[in-house]
């Protein structure tokens, strides 16, 4: 009998091992995510802030604030549902805030042309810290990602628009656990077929009964 191959082995054991590693990572960010889910809920409650704030990061989702849009430079529109459950167009606007300032982008309403720009000409707006939409696959959810962006979710909204739904703790998904399951299942299905492998190339190099 040989012996065991050395190179694939060690191929397959480093995989193994990736996995393995991706899978416990998983766990830890399933932690991080519930301790940001409770910093979220408390983000309700809290006092409204200034938008876009510095530093403008996740730990901000759902806090009320308060914007000034100097002009609007841009209209987008996405598809979702309206505070009434209802499915409708929303109305993004990109702001500026000056000649020097970061500007932002504003879920303005809910309308039902998808072709209909909205007559906005800028001004104070309040309501709510969420995600902008940003279409990144799912893959690359599961890896992290780049931080999403943040928009402002206005409330009330702009006259003649249908209102935005209200926070939603619900819409900010807690898969980690699920991630580090799969990553586990991989690295055992991989450690599994490389010893399948193994012993039928054993079985079949195995001199024949006289």
């Amino acid at each position: 009998m040989k012996a065991i191959p050395v190179i694939p082995t060690i191929v397959v054991g480093l995989a193994v091992a990736a996995m393995i590693a991706l899978g416990v990572w998983q766990l830890q960010r399933r932690a991080e995510k519930e301790a940001l889910l409770v910093r979220y809920a408390q983000n309700i409650t809290l006092p409204r802030i200034t938008f876009p704030a510095i530093p403008v990061d996740d730990t901000l989702l759902f806090r009320r604030a308060s914007a000034f849009c100097l002009e609007p430079v841009s209209f987008a529109i996405e598809g979702g549902r309206n505070a009434r459950g209802g499915t409708g167009w929303r109305q993004i606007a990109q702001c500026r805030t000056g000649a020097e300032g970061p500007g932002f982008a504003v879920q303005l309403g809910f309308g039902t042309d998808p072709h209909a720009k909205p007559d906005w000409k800028g001004g104070p707006v309040r309501g709510y810290i969420s995600h902008a939409p940003d279409h990144a696959p799912i893959v690359a959810a599961a890896f992290g990602g780049a931080p999403k962006t943040l928009m402002l979710v206005a409330d009330p909204p702009m006259a003649g628009l249908d209102p935005n739904p209200g926070p939603d703790l619900s819409a900010v998904p807690n898969n980690h656990l699920a991630y580090a399951v799969q990553w586990f299942v991989f690295a055992s299905l991989a450690a599994l077929i490389y010893a399948l492998a193994l012993r039928r190339r054993t079985v079949a190099e195995s001199p024949a009964p006289r």
